[in-house]
């Protein structure tokens, strides 16, 4: 069984969708710390006038200790979710699939989820059902025995939930590989892969296409029936960890 471990982030990109829907198993990293201005509050959708990002304001939140997904708490004031529907109906009112899309987004938003993780993983559990994925998911916080810091950790969920292959992001790779190839994996009978997608294009507002942006302009652009057909056509070979360290060579 392959799996994938990743923090919950804020209405995510294309590629974290191919990563859930490649793996066998996926495992939210709910126990992270999250940071103000990460992905994990905040996210970018495009149109006509450019790019806007959308921001979950926190409370409670500092910049020392352990703020986690899990337990950091979302400003209660709705302000900050009629403004961003505002903003994304002004961006996306007249795209294709709105009417499909942004009920979804409002039913989110209605929901008043008290954390950020709770939030997030709403979000990222609705798409990939919408999408026709069907890997299970789980939550790092809900795991017992998986102890352990940064690569130690992502092992520990291995082994716990049985995973005999990781499915890494390859923005780890700077922490994985920082002492030896393949890190904690190396030896550990758990196989170390690199999740490797190239961002196809797809119709969007603009006469340029902008990449990286949230699920959201994909679905609005394309609709859902058949966003997995467009974000699988992005999906290459994954990558061993030898052939990583030569990508950021």
């Amino acid at each position: 069984m392959i799996c994938a471990i990743m923090q919950p982030t804020y209405l995510p990109w294309i590629g974290y969708f191919d990563l859930i829907d490649t793996v066998d198993h996926f495992v939210f990293l709910d126990d992270a710390q999250v940071l103000k201005r990460s992905w994990g509050v905040r996210n970018r959708i495009i149109g006509q006038n450019g790019e806007a990002f959308l921001t979950v304001p926190l409370t409670g939140h500092s910049q020392i200790g352990e703020n986690t997904f899990a337990n950091t708490a979302i400003d209660p004031n709705p302000k900050w979710r009629k403004t961003h529907l505002a903003t994304i109906r002004h961006t996306y009112g007249k795209a294709p699939y709105f009417s499909e899309v942004f009920p979804q987004i409002e039913e989110l938003m209605s929901a008043e989820h008290a954390t950020i993780g709770a939030l997030n993983m709403a979000f990222i559990r609705s798409t990939a059902e919408r999408l026709g994925i069907e890997t299970p998911f789980n939550r790092s916080s809900q795991l017992e025995g998986a102890e352990g810091r940064k690569d130690d950790r992502l092992l520990a969920i291995c082994r716990v939930i049985g995973a005999d292959s990781y499915l890494a992001a390859q923005g780890s790779a700077g922490y994985i590989e920082r002492d030896n190839e393949a890190g904690a994996f190396a030896g550990s009978g758990v196989a170390l892969w690199y999740h490797n997608f190239a961002h196809p294009e797809y119709r969007q507002a603009g006469e340029r296409f902008t990449s990286h942006m949230s699920i959201i302009d994909l679905l609005m652009n394309c609709g859902y029936a058949s966003a997995l057909e467009i974000i699988r056509s992005g999906r290459r070979e994954k990558l061993t960890s030898a052939e990583m360290k030569k990508e950021l060579a």
